[in-house]
């Protein structure tokens, strides 16, 4: 099995998960005492959100270039980068390194195309709901997205860094993230996506009318089976 190299940290409480998944899915295919190869760098993420906020994409990039060789460095065969958001930078990443990033919107459309979802709603961060590094890569792919609107955004926004990426699971803000995954469906919405990795401990499946689109497991399992390939087949 390839070793993963995972740019984490962003938050630590979805970097625990990516973990988790890829080692369920290398035990899973490989049995017995099988778990994943992996190395992590991970990011200080009060020093990401200070650039983020700043909007200092270009120094966000070099600190994510830099975790990205010391990966490199350490063995890995591939990169992700755990988290939605930072793919605003996934270019920095790309061209700092001689490894191919998996990225998290070709995962996520692959997943939803073959599940036979042509447009998706779209929760996560405002830049990842506004901005074309999202948005645009999953129109590229085939994708209708649609957004809620502007005042949700913000809310979505604020309960993301505010409470999920603190750790913080509040039953307000569920029942707010309940209220937009109705309004996204009732807006022609066949799936959701959930564009931040910290959502998923917020609402599940039972909390949507149309199916959800976990963009931290759907990353995960995408790049486990990148690492697992050509693996089975010799066992």
């Amino acid at each position: 099995m390839r070793t993963l190299g995972l740019l984490g940290g962003m938050s630590w409480h979805s970097t625990i998960d990516y973990y988790r998944v890829l080692n369920e899915q290398a035990a899973a295919a490989l049995g017995g005492h099988a778990s994943a190869p992996i190395t992590l760098q991970s990011v200080d993420f009060s020093r990401i959100r200070a650039l983020q906020v700043a909007e200092d994409w270009d120094g966000a990039g070099r600190l994510l270039a830099e975790a990205a060789r010391r990966c490199e460095a350490s063995g890995a065969d591939a990169l992700l980068i755990c988290t939605n958001l930072m793919h605003r930078v996934a270019d920095a990443v790309e061209d700092a390194v001689d490894l191919p990033l998996l990225r998290i919107t070709d995962a996520i459309a692959a997943r939803a195309l073959a599940e036979g979802h042509r447009t998706v709603g779209l929760l996560g961060t405002r830049w990842t709901m506004e901005e074309d590094f999202y948005v645009g890569r999953l129109r590229a792919a085939g994708l209708e997205v649609v957004v809620p609107d502007a005042a949700a955004r913000a809310e979505v926004d604020r309960i993301i860094f505010e409470e999920l990426t603190r750790g913080v699971v509040s039953a307000p803000s569920a029942a707010i993230y309940r209220g937009l995954l109705h309004d996204l469906a009732a807006d022609g919405a066949q799936a959701v996506v959930l564009g931040c990795t910290e959502i998923q401990l917020l609402v599940g499946a039972a909390d949507s009318p149309v199916p959800l689109l976990d963009s931290m497991r759907v990353h995960a399992e995408a790049a486990a089976a990148w690492a697992l390939d050509g693996v089975l087949a010799a066992v």
